[in-house]
């Protein structure tokens, strides 16, 4: 692992309880397959996942009051998606940092998003383990500064479809469905109502002017959901 020092010199807060840090870029796999919950950055990624949502949304709620709901489950659902925070974790220096197996090493770029997603969320815990609310909120509102000031200015998810169904695959061999609720309006100017369904659970519905639009608003709809669980 590279100097600690520097990484927190980065991140602009030194950690009583450097452990934290350095449990938070501890890679699955330098655990080994018996390893506890308590030795790598599993549970601290789950906590940090939470986090941001939560600011990312009290940032985004309290900074634009004259936009509505919609707008800012886009603007949210775009930035805490795995290449949104794979991006912000790459000029951090996260990745030189990572503790992993030499096997993993090797393989590493077959898996970089994800590992850099799941060690900037982790480290997101760390800082909220070690500092409080306040150390974890001023540095994701420091690393999101630019997109949380102008959230009609933040690339949308390019995919919605596709990043749910490999969201949802990761854990089940089963495809999301989408399923077409209602149309209405006349044949010009009809309206598509369509909701997305996984293991026969509705995931989120929307609304377009073609089948195409409305299932693309529906996977975002879901998107939206799982990340705010």
């Amino acid at each position: 692992m590279a100097d600690l020092q520097a990484l927190q010199e980065t991140l602009g807060y030194t950690f009583r309880d450097e452990s934290l840090l350095r449990l938070a870029l501890t890679h699955p796999s330098a655990s080994g397959k018996q390893s506890s919950p308590n030795e790598d950055n599993q549970r601290m990624e789950f906590l940090g996942d939470a986090i941001l949502q939560a600011v990312i949304s009290d940032a985004l709620f309290s900074l634009h009051p004259d936009h509505d709901e919609g707008t800012l489950t886009k603007a949210r659902a775009a930035l805490v998606n795995g290449t949104s925070l794979a991006a912000k974790a790459a000029p951090l220096g996260l990745e030189e940092h990572l503790v992993m197996s030499r096997g993993q090493r090797a393989d590493f770029e077959r898996g970089k998003l994800s590992a850099l997603e799941d060690a900037l969320e982790a480290v997101v815990a760390a800082l909220f383990l070690d500092g409080g609310m306040d150390a974890s909120r001023d540095f994701v509102r420091k690393t999101f500064a630019e997109e949380l000031a102008n959230p009609d200015k933040i690339e949308a998810i390019k995919n919605p479809k596709g990043e749910l169904q490999e969201l949802l695959q990761a854990n089940s061999e089963e495809a999301p469905t989408y399923e077409l609720l209602n149309s209405t309006g006349p044949d010009h100017d009809r309206e598509f109502e369509v909701v997305v369904k996984h293991l026969g659970q509705a995931l989120g519905q929307g609304r377009g002017s073609s089948k195409k639009a409305a299932e693309t608003e529906a996977a975002l709809a879901a998107l939206a959901k799982i990340q705010a669980n």
